[in-house]
């Protein structure tokens, strides 16, 4: 089974990355992901056992934290690759992230690289999809739209790739 962990983000910004991507489907034929809008926790896993273990850790910590905030402050990119809205995470919503990272890390089937362990580049991905002949033309595109938003890092998500497209598993709300 193939899971991947992730923050949903919710309200305004969740709505605006939601609606952009689609706009970026319509008019450039430029996809990304199939997840809704959110920052990466924990990149997709392969893993055919129970996942209790994992519920569980990630329960506990979301029961016995706050919500932390973060700022959606406009766009950057992975060179021609991935263009995305820039999270500013504050110290608060670092420090959550980091826990929830340092409690799953525990499991025997979870494995964190660089680019989605601790010090991942927090971001919230528009397109990702082949984007490098167009890349230019979607820059100048989403860069008319002014992106600042306020956030709540109020939620963990485990979604599960079935019929091709990432289902919800679960939300544990923080």
């Amino acid at each position: 089974m193939r899971y991947v962990i992730v923050s949903v983000v919710k309200g305004k910004a969740g709505d605006f990355n939601n609606n952009l991507r689609k706009d970026i489907f319509n008019k450039f034929k430029a996809r990304s992901s199939k997840l809704p809008a959110h920052f990466t926790i924990k990149s997709p896993f392969e893993y055919d056992g129970d996942i209790s273990n994992l519920e569980k850790a990630i329960e506990k910590i979301c029961t016995n934290r706050k919500p932390a905030s973060y700022n959606i402050d406009g766009y950057s990119h992975f060179d021609n690759r991935v263009i995305y809205m820039d999270v500013k995470m504050s110290k608060e919503g670092k420090d959550l992230h980091d826990n929830i990272i340092d409690e799953i890390s525990k499991l025997p089937y979870i494995e964190f690289t660089n680019s989605d362990g601790k010090d991942k580049v927090f971001h919230v991905t528009l397109s990702s999809k082949r984007i490098q002949p167009i890349y230019n033309k979607l820059w100048d595109y989403v860069n008319q739209y002014p992106c600042q938003f306020n956030c709540l890092f109020d939620n963990v998500s485990i979604y599960t790739w079935k019929n091709s497209t990432w289902e919800l598993y679960k939300e544990f709300d923080i």
